[in-house]
């Protein structure tokens, strides 16, 4: 039987533990199945709070997960220090958050489970319990012990974007980028796309940093001094890559047929038009990890939480996508 996906709790103010609820009922027939790594009392009593039919069944590995998905929500126990409230994070359960996620690494890093999928977390809850990352990808890349920055990827059934920089301001980005920086996340991906997607020969295209890629330098240097060289060295490197290519033109239709994944230089140029095309289905993948990773696209939703309004899309297609992911890598290595 094939091996599980672990689900972490997240942040158990937020709407994880319904999603994840909801997930399981979308996901029960055909899989993939997924054990969660949460409060089996916690869920229960969500479930029954949301009048949602669904029984919670506590496992004692993650072999036992499979053959239950069917009948029952399989949950490894994480319990909680204090009774989760919606919308009010409480820094007294951020060990148990903090747990759930090692918990999930390990059972990757130990072949017990197909990949980690990760509810998302609150940062500034964990912080005040002393939790030292900016978030979740630092945290799996101390936990995995790689000796490389890993690189973020947004896919969904349209585009797949990378950014090459993220959580910074716009000013801050032409002084962050260096070719260097570029031709990493441009390798990752690459690599990415053929071990865990299947493309062959992946197709880049690069993103300007400027509007019409700097139109020769006239609207800017960064593009012929930074993103055309780089561009050069993972050409160099055997990888199709193209740019930089003007951002404004690059994400219409036809244009996406030429090219697997773009690479974008900053947070917004990438995110803007893959939430606009995908944004129910879109999910976050954690690019150059020893084990699959992926994520819903959205935050902890406090406003809703526990409401009973929230959907399970992006859940759910991070799951089916850390599956077909797993599945890949393991047919290609």
């Amino acid at each position: 039987m094939a091996l599980p996906l672990a689900l972490t709790m997240g942040e158990p103010a937020g709407i994880g533990g319904e999603i994840a609820l909801l997930a399981w009922l979308k996901l029960r027939g055909a899989g993939p199945a997924f054990v969660a790594l949460d409060d089996p009392a916690r869920l229960s009593a969500l479930a029954r709070r949301l009048g949602l039919e669904v029984p919670v069944r506590a496992v004692a590995s993650p072999e036992d997960a499979p053959a239950a998905f069917g009948e029952a929500l399989p949950v490894l126990q994480s319990p909680l220090a204090a009774e989760p409230v919606p919308g009010r994070p409480d820094p007294a359960n951020a060990e148990a958050t903090i747990g759930s996620i090692r918990k999930a690494v390990a059972l990757a890093v130990e072949g017990r489970a197909a990949a980690v999928v990760t509810n998302p977390i609150h940062k500034a809850a964990l912080k005040a319990a002393g939790f030292a990352h900016a978030g979740h990808t630092e945290f799996l890349a101390e936990l995995a012990g790689i000796g490389h920055a890993p690189v973020m990827m947004l896919a969904g059934p349209s585009l797949k974007v990378v950014p090459v920089t993220i959580h910074m301001p716009l000013a801050a980005v032409p002084g962050a980028l260096t070719v260097e920086a570029i031709v990493h996340a441009g390798r990752v991906a690459a690599a990415s796309l053929a071990r865990d997607f299947g493309i062959a020969r992946p197709r880049l295209a690069v993103a300007g940093l400027n509007p019409h890629a700097g139109e020769g330098g006239v609207l800017g240097a960064e593009d012929e001094a930074l993103v055309a060289p780089a561009v050069a060295l993972l050409a160099k490197q055997g990888i199709e890559a193209r740019g930089p290519v003007a951002a404004d033109s690059m994400f219409h239709a036809a244009a996406r047929k030429c090219y697997d994944a773009a690479l974008c230089m900053y947070h917004d140029q990438a995110l803007i038009p893959v939430k606009t095309l995908d944004f129910e289905d879109a999910v976050n993948v954690t690019l150059g990890l020893p084990f699959v990773r992926t994520s819903p696209d959205h935050g902890t939703a406090f406003d809703i939480a526990g409401t009973g309004r929230a959907s399970p899309a992006s859940l759910v297609a991070a799951l089916r996508l850390a599956a077909a992911m797993a599945a890949n890598r393991q047919l290609h290595g």
